[in-house]
């Protein structure tokens, strides 16, 4: 089936997700939407976040998306269960593979989650985490710099590095084994976050976990692309900002040329006024 899989996040932190897909699902057509325009969405409102993100929602369904990926942890964190609800397409987060793979490798049980004031004042990690396995210890911090450092291109600069080491002080003599990602902007300073943390502890990739998921659901609901399928693949890329700004870091990021265009904040305020009238 050549529909297309959908992918919304805050910002270009997504495209970590996207990449994944394109090397682990790489007959699969993509539609991906950034809302640059609004990022970051971790200091928003719980409304704010729902509003946004469920704006972006009925924008790709406009696309005739298969499969909802939100790739996006505030996001997933506050309304996931929401747009569950309220679509007939099968809707994935990045917080569930995240802690999933965060209780299979950790081998202490102390287990380290960085991200979003949103994501972390959510408590979603931590809820899901101790639901698999109580007995975890489990520290939680908020990272407010990050987001804004990939958003501006600045994730490869001596300022990153840093900004990163002075806001992992706060994990440091913790014991911790295991670190999950817990935004999907954060792997664009995943080796700086590394660095920082040392070589003996696993960092977890949220949205590199959930493609695996993907892969999974796309079976269980037979709507897989197979190699067989001689139809077009196709990448499309929009953004709530600037369609250049995007382009060159969704260049450096994916290792291509991609075409991006934008979405006004009022064409999805339209679209969803026309998704609500039916």
């Amino acid at each position: 089936m050549n529909r297309p899989i959908g992918f919304l996040d805050s910002g270009v932190g997504g495209l970590t997700v996207v990449k994944e897909a394109m090397r682990q699902l790489p007959n699969e057509s993509i539609i991906y939407i950034g809302d640059n325009a609004r990022c970051p969405y971790g200091p928003r409102s719980v409304e704010e976040i729902s509003k946004f993100t469920n704006q972006m929602v009925d924008f790709l369904l406009t696309k005739d998306i298969k499969l909802l990926v939100i790739a996006c942890n505030t996001a997933t964190a506050v309304c996931l269960d929401e747009i569950k609800a309220r679509v007939e397409i099968p809707v994935i987060g990045v917080i569930q593979p995240g802690a999933r793979a965060a209780n299979k490798y950790t081998e202490n049980g102390k287990i380290g989650v960085l991200g979003t004031e949103g994501t972390i004042k959510s408590g979603m990690y931590v809820k899901t985490l101790r639901q698999k396995n109580k007995t975890l210890k489990i520290t939680s911090l908020a990272c407010p710099p990050f987001v804004p450092l990939v958003e501006s291109q600045q994730y490869n600069t001596p300022l990153a590095k840093k900004v990163v080491a002075e806001a992992l002080v706060a994990l440091k003599n913790k014991g911790l084994d295991t670190v999950v990602l817990g935004c999907t902007h954060y792997p664009l300073l995943r080796d700086l976050i590394q660095k920082t943390l040392g070589n003996t502890v696993t960092l977890i990739d949220s949205g590199q976990e959930t493609i695996s998921d993907v892969s999974i659901l796309l079976d269980y609901n037979d709507i897989a692309k197979l190699s067989d399928d001689d139809s077009p693949t196709r990448r499309n890329y929009y953004t709530t900002g600037s369609p250049e700004l995007f382009k060159e870091i969704a260049d450096d990021w994916l290792e291509g040329d991609i075409h991006v265009e934008r979405v006004t904040i009022s064409e999805l305020e339209t679209i969803q006024a026309n998704m609500k009238r039916g």
